[in-house]
């Protein structure tokens, strides 16, 4: 290596040799720095290799270190930390193998070229090592984030497979890296290691940014997790692999969380199983995740479009529309937390029964048991009813969404709706092909609005006119006998108002439709509640950005125990409160509404990230669904039900009767 500069104490100095102003001697130097950097035990070292950390992220699509051999120098310093823990635990060296991953992934981001690089160099058998837990948590997260891009690329995904262990240890790291984070860092803040608390911070904060930072990072481990599984999902010959109901079960409730929401995460995963016909078996087969797609299909979740685009190729597939199982309590969550605390008994009794799940169109006789995984626990935890089809699951969420005119790049997605719900009415059988007389009316309401739209287009202009005043009478009778209240008669008069309204009357149904959930809400109407919520915000303009509605549908997620849809929509809502005119919507002087901001700290404690991982490990005091974190200040009170809360603490009307 060329003489270093004077005043540096390090003999061939990396940063020395950058100085170089001759070009090919430069390239010679750090082509010969990267040949003897992983035999070097110089002390020092951490700081060429942070200088090219940074090098990889500032410029990943430059290709001069790849063709020098930084990725044979990476690959050899972390064989040498697993290899050598007497160098790895000297000076920095720690910090070695966790920036040499990183460096991998960077440089493998964007580029094929350098991806195919990196696997001639041979970097998949020390990731695979780090994947395994060899070291720590953090060194697998930068793993798995390398090996996820490597795993993009047509030339390198073959390679990537071949190595059979990266898929299960990708499940397996999937399902426990909160858990990981949570009980190796987080719970215990006086064993956290130095060089984890210095990497997660930057060495620039205290114990509070490290507790977030290290949330953050999590859900990256699980998100990255995932990503790389989706890689793998892609290729049909993986998907027996992929669709163990003990995994897939758990995906709905797999999310970025409000660190990590550009990630598409379990949800993502979902949508790519869903589209080939090998998994989409699988996903019909398992209870509670039906009701998972439906769930976030209307919710305020920017990934809702991939739940519609689940249901939607599950009713299309003839195998999995008519899938029938054990019918589960709308509240079901799949979440941990929605456990009774009676479970083992209800477990015992549940093989004193001999529950079983029985497939459809199975041979006469005692049903055979189904291998569900950790499914007895959950269907021991609820009370059973009859055996229902997909289809009859998922209408209801679909037919609430037809008047979506778009959702992201998805346009006219309500006519797709339509068309599906459609085809699925027209294409019917007998028998176990036969639609429910409940679905099959909400299919034929549908499709009669449709038509009720197309006679309205020869309707002369007058008519419409008188139709939309009769409308507003009755709308006024409402809101006369809500304020009275009478608020059975006041739905009743709202849905008389919306069978008088014109289809094309979008703002006067939005507010007819949302009047109506309020009236649901007090009525403890739930279910109801939501499906009107949910069709005023596909109708307004733009979608999902009706405050009202927003707030009236978080208060029936709350009513169900459903905290991340629930925290969505009130995040939403103080989002459009802030941009509002309307009086009784704006924020007083930038400031959050008590009752909102209530919802939120609660929703955000029910949906923390560590939730459930603090619930197995004591740092979470549970009690029925609703356990606070021990530690932690909480309200005096719980969130009112719906039938208390419209209130606001100075004293105003909680948004119940619109004038739009």
């Amino acid at each position: 290596m060329d003489k270093a500069s004077p005043d540096c104490p390090y003999p061939g100095c990396f940063f020395c040799v950058m100085k170089e102003g001759n070009p090919s001697k430069r390239r010679a130097s750090i082509a010969k720095f990267f040949r003897e950097l992983p035999s070097q035990d110089d002390d020092g070292q951490v700081l060429p290799i942070s200088g090219l950390w940074n090098t990889a992220m500032a410029h990943p699509n430059d290709p001069e270190f790849i063709e020098l051999g930084i990725f044979e120098s990476m690959a050899a310093l972390i064989w040498k930390g697993l290899k050598n823990r007497r160098w790895l635990s000297h000076d920095q060296n720690i910090y070695i193998p966790y920036y040499a991953a990183h460096i991998i992934g960077s440089y493998t981001m964007n580029m094929e070229e350098f991806a195919e690089s990196a696997v001639r160099a041979g970097v998949i058998p020390p990731l695979v090592e780090l994947l395994r837990g060899r070291l720590t948590w953090v060194e697998q997260r930068v793993a798995v984030r390398a090996l996820g891009h490597l795993a993009t690329y047509a030339s390198t995904f073959p390679v990537i497979a071949s190595h059979d262990e990266i898929l299960e240890l990708s499940i397996q790291l999937g399902m426990s890296s909160l858990e990981i984070v949570y009980y190796h860092f987080y719970q215990y803040v006086d064993r956290r290691l130095s060089y984890h608390c210095d990497l997660l911070t930057r060495g620039m904060g205290g114990v509070e940014m490290e507790s977030r930072k290290a949330e953050e990072w999590a859900s990256q481990l699980q998100c990255w997790s995932l990503q790389l599984i989706n890689c793998f999902a892609f290729k049909p010959e993986f998907l027996s692999t992929i669709c163990k109901p003990e995994f897939l079960v758990k995906l709905p409730g797999m999310w970025g969380g409000l660190v990590n929401e550009t990630s598409p995460a379990g949800i993502g995963l979902l949508r790519t199983i869903c589209h080939h016909k090998l998994g989409r078996g699988p996903v019909a087969s398992c209870p509670g995740i039906i009701e998972a797609l439906c769930n976030i299909a209307r919710s305020a979740d920017d990934w809702q479009y991939m739940a519609i685009d689940c249901l939607l190729w599950l009713l299309q597939d003839p195998s999995t529309c008519h899938e029938a199982h054990l019918a589960l309590p709308f509240r079901s969550s799949f979440r941990p937390n929605a456990i009774e605390r009676n479970s083992d008994a209800r477990i015992n009794q549940a093989h004193q029964n001999q529950i079983y799940v029985a497939k459809p169109g199975s041979a006469s006789g005692p049903a055979e048991p189904q291998s569900l995984g950790n499914f007895p626990l959950y269907l021991a935890c609820h009370n059973l009813s009859a055996l229902v089809q997909v289809i009859d699951k998922a209408v209801p969420a679909l037919v609430d969404l037809t008047e979506v005119s778009a959702l992201g790049d998805h346009r006219k997605l309500g006519d797709s709706i339509v068309n599906v719900l459609q085809e699925c009415f027209q294409s019917q059988g007998t028998g176990r092909n036969s639609l429910s007389s409940h679905t099959k009316d909400q299919i034929d309401e549908i499709l009669n609005s449709k038509q009720r739209l197309k006679w309205e287009k020869n309707i002369p202009k007058d008519d419409l006119q008188i139709k939309q005043a009769a409308a507003l009478v009755v709308k006024l009778e409402g809101n006369s006998l809500f304020s009275s209240g009478n608020i059975s008669g006041a739905a009743s008069k709202y849905s008389e108002a919306l069978a008088l309204c014109p289809m094309r009357s979008k703002k006067e149904r939005v507010v007819l439709y949302s009047n109506r959930a309020q009236c649901h809400l007090l009525l403890q109407q739930p279910l109801a509640a939501i499906s009107d919520a949910t069709r005023a915000l596909c109708l307004h303009n733009p979608v999902n950005r009706h405050a009202k509605s927003l707030w009236r549908r978080a208060q029936a997620y709350d009513m169900l125990r459903l905290a991340k849809e629930s925290l969505l929509d009130a995040i939403l809502f103080i989002n459009e409160c802030s941009q509002s005119t309307d009086p009784d919507l704006s924020l007083r002087q930038n400031k959050v509404p008590d009752y909102a901001e209530r919802l939120v700290k609660k929703q955000m404690r029910a949906a923390w990230l560590f939730r459930e991982a603090a619930i197995k490990h004591g740092g979470v005091h549970c009690e029925g669904d609703g356990g606070e974190l021990y530690a932690q200040e909480t309200d005096d009170s719980e969130w009112e039900t719906a039938s208390e809360s419209d209130m606001g603490d100075d004293g105003r009307d909680g948004m119940v009767n619109e004038e739009e």
